[in-house]
């Protein structure tokens, strides 16, 4: 796989994203994300290998530009806290305007996707744990890493949760991740019973 030049690959993931909001997985074709790029079917099962691979792909896209915003958002705060606040509110408000995840969470032509959401969501899990931990570290060097690492993972489930299953205004919910965040971190190093108790 990967054997599409980057302009190509990138003229592939448009179309497809453009595709699956308009139509979902179901309605998707190979042959229309080629078309819409202006390049053969075969290329598009070489770069991809299947229709899931392909929106697999776009999936994966789509969080690392999210996660390109969530450096800039952590960035602007010198104060741990108000980033974790800033970058929850930032995930949950740019999601609801997010016409894909929109898509796939309503399961308005996107159900079959669900799963790159919830129980397939490994890779996007560990990829903006890891991406939040090297930020953090680099911020916040002061800060335990592997203690950074658990809240940074905590967090992002979380913020999962409330994205799937809102439970109220999205600042309610950043407020709350950040109180964890915050909590765990000033309780001690992971492992650290005694600490925890405090």
């Amino acid at each position: 796989m990967g054997t599409a030049d980057r302009p190509v690959r990138e003229a592939l993931l448009d179309a497809a994203h453009a595709l699956l909001v308009e139509r979902g997985y179901r309605g998707l074709r190979m042959q229309d994300v080629a078309s819409a790029a202006g390049v053969s079917r075969q290329t598009v099962y070489n770069e991809f290998g299947d229709k899931w691979g392909l929106a697999q792909a776009v999936v994966i896209r789509d969080n690392d530009r999210y996660l390109d915003g969530i450096d800039q958002v952590l960035s602007e705060h010198a104060d741990l806290f108000d980033a974790v606040v800033a970058a929850v509110r930032y995930t949950l408000e740019t999601s609801a305007d997010d016409q894909l995840k929109k898509a796939v969470l309503t399961g308005a032509g996107g159900e079959e996707l669900l799963p790159l959401l919830t129980t397939q969501a490994e890779p996007l899990l560990f990829t903006a744990s890891a991406r939040l931990t090297d930020h953090a570290t680099r911020q916040w060097p002061d800060l335990d890493a592997a203690a950074l690492a658990e809240a940074a993972d905590a967090a992002v489930r979380l913020t999962m949760s409330h994205l799937m299953l809102p439970s109220g205004p999205p600042e309610r919910a950043a407020l709350s991740v950040a109180r964890m965040v915050a909590g765990y971190l000033a309780a001690g190093k992971p492992g650290d019973a005694a600490g925890r108790a405090r």
